[in-house]
């Protein structure tokens, strides 16, 4: 382990895991209800990742966070990642919000809505995403806001605004200048509380054969905030979305991981304890196969996305690594949940164990923050003019990017 990490990692590492093993994932089959009781067992996940240290640790200290690195908090997303709820129940889930509030934010608006945030007494959500238009292009965007007086008066159509049905406000990406402003600064972000008149949660979109993920469609019709709801300056909604999106690529990739490395237990349990013509499964060669295929990809994603990670600590864009791991590790994520479902066998379309889910919720890796096909254009892009910029070229490695 890097000497940059704190000292105490190892600690944390070890109740982090404890916790998420033992107290979230067996709460997993009553969490998925969505029910009252499910509510208050969140609740109280919650208050026992408080109670033990364990609560918003990657938040800054100024905010009411723990105050971890960045490689500190990689590292332990990896651990969160084991379970679809970890996010939630630990309070990290709310780091790429908190972090584009501390940073843009007035000291009122801190007040009224960071802190609460960052406490777990609120939820947060972004309306970036319009049907209407493709998602993989900001820079469409058809929702406006236009000011009037004292107050911002914002029209929107959005969907996958995931969290709205719960969220005490929606930071609300829309058009706000001229277009002689320039492609890249048309845009503001407006915080928009969700019981604001004209604001409607037109449904809880159903994806994969379920709701869980509260991806919301919404609906803005001329819904009036005060001016001073405006976050950060007028034409800065885009550099705002790529400052939450880039390290949160590198977060969602170690998550991957955890539900990655879940896979991989439950395959091995069941390579050894399957018995087929006498023997246990783990004695064939083609289980084998798929075991040490899992094993290499989660050792291969694991190296690439904590350089990746490095190299953004250290001051980096990182693009081309963090583009990287994204298309890679959601590829990577989909085959090794894919293996231990095949392992098995018909066991593992069931929701007797949490395999099925885990690869429907997979699928939406290889789309959110960014599709496939966008992540591999910009590297190949990027490393066909320049391909002294790929990570491994000496230039890289040098330390001169």
């Amino acid at each position: 382990m890097p000497a940059a990490l704190n000292a105490d990692l190892p600690r944390l590492l070890g109740e982090m895991r404890q916790f998420i093993d033992e107290e979230v994932i067996p709460a997993e089959p009553l969490l998925q209800e969505m029910t009252v009781e499910s509510l208050a067992e969140m609740e109280r996940l919650k208050a026992e990742a408080k109670r033990r240290s364990l609560w918003a640790l990657g938040h800054p200290t100024d905010i009411g966070g723990g105050g971890l690195s960045f490689m500190d908090v990689t590292h332990l997303n990896e651990i969160i990642g084991r379970s679809y709820f970890g996010q939630s129940a630990v309070g990290t889930w709310s780091m790429q919000d908190s972090i584009m509030l501390r940073k843009y934010a007035t000291e009122e608006q801190k007040r009224r809505w960071l802190v609460p945030l960052v406490a777990g007494e609120i939820r947060s959500s972004i309306g970036m995403t319009e049907p209407e238009v493709a998602g993989s292009d900001p820079t469409h965007i058809q929702a406006t806001a236009v000011l009037d007086g004292d107050e911002w008066v914002v029209n929107a159509h959005k969907w996958f605004t995931t969290g709205a049905s719960i969220a005490a406000f929606t930071t609300v990406f829309a058009r706000t200048e001229d277009e002689e402003a320039g492609r890249y600064r048309r845009f503001s972000a407006i915080l928009v509380p969700t019981d604001a008149p004209g604001y409607e949660v037109v449904r809880t979109v159903p994806t994969m054969g379920g709701i869980l993920g509260a991806h919301c469609e919404i609906r803005l019709t001329n819904v009036r905030v005060p001016k001073e709801n405006l976050l950060g300056q007028r034409g800065e909604g885009f550099v705002m979305a790529q400052d939450r999106l880039g390290p949160g690529r590198i977060f969602h990739c170690m998550r991957w991981l955890g539900q990655m490395q879940r896979a991989f237990d439950l395959m091995c349990e069941r390579a050894n304890e399957r018995m087929v013509q006498g023997s246990p499964l783990s004695r064939n060669g083609q289980i084998r196969l798929l075991i040490a295929e899992s094993a290499a990809d989660i050792f291969a994603h694991r190296a690439a996305t904590l350089a990746a990670a490095e190299a953004v600590d250290t001051g980096s864009e990182a693009r081309v690594e963090i583009s990287l791991i994204k298309f890679r590790g959601a590829q990577l994520l989909h085959n090794v949940i894919d293996r231990a479902i095949q392992v098995h066998g018909a066991l593992g379309v069931t929701a007797d164990t949490p395999l099925e889910w885990m690869y429907r919720d997979a699928r939406y890796a290889r789309i959110y923050d960014g599709p496939d096909e966008v992540h591999r254009d910009r590297v190949a892009r990027i490393l066909a003019k320049d391909p002294g910029a790929a990570p491994w070229s000496a230039r890289h490695v040098a330390g001169n990017p």
